[in-house]
């Protein structure tokens, strides 16, 4: 394929990056599959203990002149970042769809979120603004300055495996910090490309050692970076069990994390929403990314008076749905990442079925077709069931009626996640009550949009199970740095705080 040998993915790569590429035939073998067809696309050289180690220092040592370099100056490094992924976005976007099975449509408009992001990165690297505040004390004044942390760990799932490396890569980036990205096992390839694409820029630069690339075992290199003590942050998205590892190890050391965990996410349905609106938005929530995204829509909280139309149109979307490869323009939905995922998702459905809930559009295993493809399900279900209050990260769609608004809002909150939420309606009353203190619990919560597709400018997170993480847009971007506060005596006395008189200063 002409965009694999674009993006430098020929033969077996080296997968650790430490201002040059590491690695050597010793190192285990890591094979990617397309899950299209079950067969390899390559083979990556996993990073050892040694590598990870060598990666370590050298990235400590480009930090010592990255966070120095003036923020504005950081930031043409972004800009410059965004120009060459906007010269391979058919190749990036196509790979991406090739590794990890999410539509064409989908895979390009992952790097275009990379390319919005640098040039919303660019603009902060000018905005890093600190406060001055008045002293009680005659001539002193108090200031505050935001500096980089230093060396960031950046670990990334499979469903967005380029995507969320930028979310954080270029924010970090611009405020002075340097990046060690241990991405998913299950897209090794994706990675290796932005790699490719990033040492690109950052040679024309000079600042290689800024942008720095593990690709190896969790056991190896991934919990030896939970417990380094070099590495001050660790922006983690996964599982909520694999979120809630990271919380421990990392904290343990009073490191900093960013969780960014599994959704349950819901879209309540009102009894004066637009229908089709609504079943549009839930249409892409459910079946986009083959229900692979921690923003899909899981839940459906529909009002009984208008249930039955919402699952009559729903259904005629379902039976409309191309599946088959990701690549073809006309498929809808692509294949599950791996063989695991369609057992789990074949488990939530027999879960459901012994719950007590009606299959109303049935899905599951495509049998004759290679790869792991499935068909989507559609089940009406109560939200205690214990199957409900967990996410399946397939295409698994709960189906859920309720009586009254106060009725809704309590079933939406009755769930461990927090990630985010939606509602449908044309009344004013409810759509402000939905944002209220009073309303969704989640990180997010959108008024006659789905809960899937957030855009880069406002903060991207969740509450509760979701782990409280924020990452891309809004002022996220400060954790990712320190706060320095500095009073300034600039009179000739010394003064102290609360009117305090110590000692006798008299001769």
């Amino acid at each position: 394929m002409d965009f694999l040998k674009e993006l430098g993915l020929e033969g077996v790569l080296k997968g650790t990056y430490a201002g040059e590429w590491i690695g050597g035939e010793d190192r285990d073998k890591l094979v990617s599959y397309n899950p299209t067809t079950g067969e390899p696309i390559g083979t990556v050289l996993q990073t050892n203990e040694e590598d990870y180690e060598l990666v370590v220092k050298r990235a400590q040592e480009a930090w010592k002149k990255w966070r120095m370099t003036p923020a504005p100056v950081r930031g043409l490094v972004i800009r410059d970042l965004a120009d060459e992924l906007r010269k391979h976005k058919e190749a990036l976007g196509r790979l991406v769809s090739l590794e990890m099975g999410k539509i064409l449509q989908e895979g390009l408009g992952e790097v275009q979120e990379m390319i919005d992001i640098c040039d919303f990165a660019v603009g902060l690297s000018r905005q890093l603004y600190g406060k001055t505040m008045p002293s009680e004390r005659p001539e002193h004044r108090i200031m505050e300055q935001w500096h980089p942390l230093g060396v960031i760990g950046i670990v990334t799932a499979f469903n967005f495996p380029v995507a969320v490396w930028s979310w954080n890569a270029a924010i970090a980036a611009v405020c002075g910090d340097v990046m060690i990205w241990k991405p998913s096992s299950k897209t090794p390839l994706c990675a290796i490309a932005v790699q490719n694409i990033v040492n690109k820029v950052a040679k024309r630069h000079d600042c290689e050692g800024v942008f720095n690339l593990i690709i190896g075992k969790g056991s190896t290199v991934g919990e030896r970076m939970l417990q380094d003590k070099r590495v001050p942050l660790i922006s983690f998205t996964g599982s909520v069990a694999m979120g809630k590892h990271v919380a421990e190890v990392v904290g343990r050391r009073l490191g900093r994390t960013i969780l960014e965990l599994g959704g349950n996410n819901a879209v309540v349905v009102m009894e004066d929403a637009d229908i089709d609106m609504a079943v549009n938005s839930i249409f892409f929530g459910a079946i986009g990314t083959s229900g692979q995204r921690c923003t899909s829509t899981r839940r459906v909280i529909v009002h009984e008076s208008v249930k039955d139309k919402v699952v009559e149109k729903l259904i005629a979307k379902y039976n409309k749905i191309k599946i088959g490869d990701p690549l073809d323009e006309k498929t809808t939905m692509g294949p599950l990442v791996d063989e695991q995922a369609i057992i789990a998702y074949e488990r939530a459905i027999e879960e459901v079925k012994k719950a007590g809930g009606k299959i109303l559009y049935e899905g599951g295993r495509i049998e004759g077709m290679k790869g792991h493809f499935v068909k989507p399900t559609i089940a009406e279900v109560k939200n205690d069931f214990k199957i409900v209050q967990e996410e399946t990260f397939a295409p698994l769609l709960y189906i859920i009626t309720f009586k009254d608004f106060d009725e809704a809002i309590e079933i939406h909150n009755n769930v461990p996640q927090g990630l985010s939420s939606s509602i449908f309606t044309q009344n004013f009353h409810y759509a402000e009550k939905f944002i209220s203190p009073a309303g969704s619990d989640c990180g997010m919560a959108n008024i006659n949009l789905g809960t899937s597709g957030a855009e880069i400018g406002g903060a991207f997170g969740g509450e509760k199970e979701t782990g409280g993480g924020r990452e891309s847009g809004s002022d996220a971007w400060k954790l990712y740095m320190r706060r320095l506060t500095s009073a300034i005596n600039y009179g000739k006395g010394f003064i102290l705080a609360q009117g305090i008189k110590f000692g006798d200063d008299e001769e």
